[in-house]
């Protein structure tokens, strides 16, 4: 198995409001990208543990939220494991777009 892409994203919302961003900012995020599909989000407290499928490959992780950032784990199959600079990039972009102050408005 693969060490996981971690990315960490800092945010000044505090974790409540973070949270609940993500909560209703996720799915739109993923809709946006056309080769990805979010197949499991479970959230307990938190933290979101989900599991998605990308271009036919299952990739599983775990989002922790804290007060000031939000740390992205991920665990990417080997085929996709090309694509994790790439992958890093667009949850850092996305995150920072969810954990503005203006929401990405």
């Amino acid at each position: 198995m693969s060490a996981p892409l971690v990315v960490s994203i800092p945010h000044r919302l505090g974790r409540e409001e973070a949270v609940r961003r993500l909560k209703s900012g996720l799915g739109r995020a993923a809709a946006s990208i056309p080769v990805m599909q979010v197949e499991e989000e479970r959230w307990s407290g938190d933290t979101m543990n989900f599991r998605i499928r990308a271009l036919g490959q299952i990739a599983s992780g775990q989002v922790d939220v804290a007060d000031d950032h939000v740390k992205v784990e991920v665990v990417l199959p080997w085929l996709l494991q090309r694509f994790a600079e790439m992958a890093q990039t667009a949850i850092k972009k996305r995150g920072q777009l969810l954990l503005t102050k203006d929401g990405g408005k």
